[in-house]
């Protein structure tokens, strides 16, 4: 399982892409372009292995000498075509993925709907791609996607067994608002062993940062292991606050940094113990949710 160490606290993950958007835009001279630059810094850095990007010693320099390299390709091919530098073209890769999603979109959208984002994670990473046949597992799936191998099946069983476990004790919603509140409380005092006591002992948190922040790229498995990554994202900070809020017709959390909403979570519960955590820190994801502040 990917280190816990390697998550970020909500400010330092936002500076990092922001000060990779102002080297962008400073080179390019267009918002719109540096957004796109940025995006492919972010999914060079995905591409690399663990192994890799665990050696490299300054992630955030390593970004930025990509993004410098990315915009100066672009404005030498500007000059070269004597036209504006724009958007890259997607190529077959970006077909791709919007086929698999179609794919998927057409076959698991009847069952999805009923799921909560956590269980979405649960499922979609392992059944959506366990139907394509003739490669073998942990290998990369559709769109050179990761397919889940034996390092992530004990994950997933977990995660398995948690909806299960929620489905058996339904948590009553009076119950479920004290108990985010005491999630949000505990985050706020940064008190571990009081987090680690509302987590159930196999809970687990998923990160989804839609490749375009620096996060978690795999499930956070046991109570204590997930206490500690929300409380590293949740880092007390002044320009950081967290409240609870109604979250896909559940009381979840949002915590917002300079006043824009910089991550939703949302909590699952069996009893009365958060069994999954779903952290969402895709800034395309949140953009409706600062959309609706606005």
């Amino acid at each position: 399982m990917e280190p816990v160490v390697d998550t970020m606290p909500i400010g330092e993950l936002l500076d990092e892409r922001r000060h990779l958007l102002d080297v962008a835009h400073w080179m390019l001279g267009s918002g719109v372009v540096a957004e796109h630059v940025t995006d492919e810094a972010y999914r060079e850095w995905y591409a690399l292995s663990e192994h890799q990007r665990e050696r490299i010693g300054a992630p955030r320099a390593w970004l930025t000498r990509v993004v410098g390299s990315i915009s100066l390709a672009r404005l030498a091919l500007s000059d070269r075509d004597g036209g504006p530098t724009g958007p890259a073209d997607v190529g077959s890769r970006g077909a791709s993925d919007t086929a698999l999603e179609d794919d998927l979109g057409a076959l698991w959208a009847g069952a999805l709907d009923a799921l909560t984002p956590a269980e979405r994670a649960a499922l979609v990473l392992n059944d959506a791609f366990d139907g394509a046949a003739g490669e073998p597992v942990g290998t990369a799936g559709p769109a050179g996607r990761h397919r889940p191998g034996p390092a992530d099946t004990e994950p997933l069983d977990r995660a398995r067994h948690s909806l299960r476990a929620r489905a058996a004790r339904p948590t009553p919603p009076r119950v479920e608002d004290e108990l985010v509140d005491a999630v949000r409380q505990a985050c706020a005092d940064e008190d571990r062993d009081r987090l680690a006591t509302l987590l159930d002992p196999d809970a687990v948190a998923f990160y989804d940062g839609g490749g375009k922040v620096r996060t978690l790229t795999r499930p956070v498995v046991g109570g204590p292991q997930v206490a500690r990554s929300l409380l590293t994202l949740l880092a007390r900070h002044p320009r950081t606050t967290l409240h609870t809020r109604p979250v896909n017709g559940r009381t979840g959390l949002v915590a917002r940094y300079d006043g824009q909403v910089a991550a939703v979570v949302s909590l699952d519960l069996a009893g009365a113990r958060v069994v999954q955590v779903w952290v969402v820190l895709n800034p395309d994801k949140l953009r409706s949710w600062n959309r609706r502040r606005a």
